[in-house]
């Protein structure tokens, strides 16, 4: 693993802690004031800190006592020394106090980041999940 892709995966864990903590300020730590998220859910995208802040802390606000888990499989990173891309598969599992499964779900996600003085920062966010042909439906598990 080279350098750039020691510091992105720095990212990748940094997002992973911050949402089982559903610390808001740490999960917005990973991105640039400048962000334009394109999300899964409800809005077609959302431009800048503030407007990802709303959505952030409405999502974990929502989750009561319940914890997120976020795994990362087949993560891609390429780049140079300013600018880099990053894909995967991110699962987020939501699991009761006890620990017991209550939900899970997978999408498709793209970050473009940039090297920062604070270090790397996302500033395009893309997540996606198929639609099945025959009933228009998001697929939510990945085959």
């Amino acid at each position: 693993m080279n350098e750039l892709e020691k510091q992105v995966r720095k990212v990748f864990e940094g997002y992973k802690a911050a949402v089982f903590a559903k610390d808001v300020e740490a999960f917005l730590s990973h991105y640039t004031e400048d962000i334009h998220i394109f999300d899964l859910w409800e809005k077609w995208s959302y431009e800048g800190i503030q407007a990802w802040r709303g959505m952030v802390a409405d999502w974990f606000g929502s989750l009561g006592d319940e914890k997120v888990v976020v795994d990362f499989d087949d993560v891609q990173i390429t780049g140079s020394d300013d600018v880099a891309v990053a894909h995967a598969y991110i699962t987020y599992k939501a699991l009761s106090v006890d620990g017991q499964e209550l939900r899970s779900m997978n999408n498709r996600l793209t970050l473009a980041l940039k090297r920062t003085k604070d270090g790397w920062k996302i500033f395009h966010q893309h997540s996606s999940a198929p639609i099945d042909g025959d009933t228009l439906k998001v697929m939510f598990k990945r085959a």
